[in-house]
């Protein structure tokens, strides 16, 4: 079974993303015109995945993915698009950055990306989790 979920409250399970808490808002710094990357994460058979909407960019000349050494994912395109006819001209431009806090046990050296009618896809093997829950005893000093 495959869940999707676009998460509402994004202090939830991850660091906060702030532009989450205020998409949609009509004014402000975070109107529409801001630029937003929209994703879907989802967690299937041993695999984290990232589904990122950005129609209208060159995938090998636009897109940049990092990773840092926090576990940090950050998606950065960059749009430049030109209409021209004899009688009109119109261009449409912007930067859109996005940064994910992946889960713990990421497989960094296997992750992958791929870029299909204007979704980018990030697919990050999951392996074992390096921590386990356990009790600590506390000793006293005399």
């Amino acid at each position: 079974m495959t869940t999707i979920e676009r998460r509402k409250f994004p202090f939830m399970g991850r660091r906060p993303d702030v532009a989450e808490w205020f998409e949609g808002f009509p004014f402000g710094p975070f109107a529409s015109e801001a630029h937003l990357i929209r994703i879907e994460e989802s967690q299937e058979s041993g695999t984290y995945t990232v589904r990122a909407e950005l129609p209208g960019v060159d995938p090998d000349k636009d897109v940049e993915i990092t990773l840092d050494r926090t576990g940090l994912l950050t998606i950065h395109a960059e749009r430049s698009e030109e209409e021209k006819d004899k009688e009109h001209s119109e261009f449409r431009y912007g930067s859109f950055t996005r940064r994910i806090s992946l889960p713990e046990g990421i497989k960094e050296e296997d992750i992958s990306a791929s870029y299909d009618k204007g979704i980018l896809t990030v697919t990050a093997p999951l392996g074992e989790r390096t921590t386990t829950a356990r009790r600590i005893e506390v000793s006293k000093q005399d």
